[in-house]
């Protein structure tokens, strides 16, 4: 028994989808781990790094520690003097707000405890300290 096999050289008439849905999944996936998830906004600070990092969902109070010694209370420049007062204006409930402690990574240890110290006297619970995902494996041997 012979099978016969026509062929005949016509251009097709429907077209197929499937790689097409393929090609777009590909492209959502590729800007969904591309993308940024988090957008900081004012002050320019340099995070340290860190492998396990989440994302808060919370009422943020973001406090950013400079090197220079200049001292923001969500993107308001602030002394360390009216630090408290203006953060007990702003921690209205403490315990659905999160204070976040953004600063530069060569920052002394102390100012980053008076921040907790003064946020805890005050009544706030739940801290968070900013940092970075490592950007390459270089950076993770040092």
């Amino acid at each position: 028994m012979k099978i016969q096999l026509s062929q005949d050289n016509k251009p097709l008439t429907i077209f197929s989808y499937s790689s097409l849905t393929d090609i777009v999944l590909l492209l959502l996936v590729f800007f969904l781990l591309t993308s940024s998830f988090i957008i900081t906004e004012g002050i320019q600070v340099t995070l340290p790094e860190a492998k396990n990092t989440t994302a808060s969902e919370q009422e943020q109070i973001i406090v950013a520690l400079l090197n220079d010694g200049r001292m923001f209370l969500n993107n308001e420049e602030i002394s360390p003097a009216n630090f408290r007062t203006a953060l007990e204006e702003r921690l209205t409930e403490p315990e659905k707000q999160v204070v976040i402690l953004s600063s530069d990574r060569d920052v002394p240890l102390e100012r980053a405890v008076f921040v907790m110290d003064e946020a805890k006297g005050i009544g706030a619970s739940r801290f968070f300290i900013s940092t970075r995902m490592p950007e390459d494996d270089d950076n993770l041997q040092r």
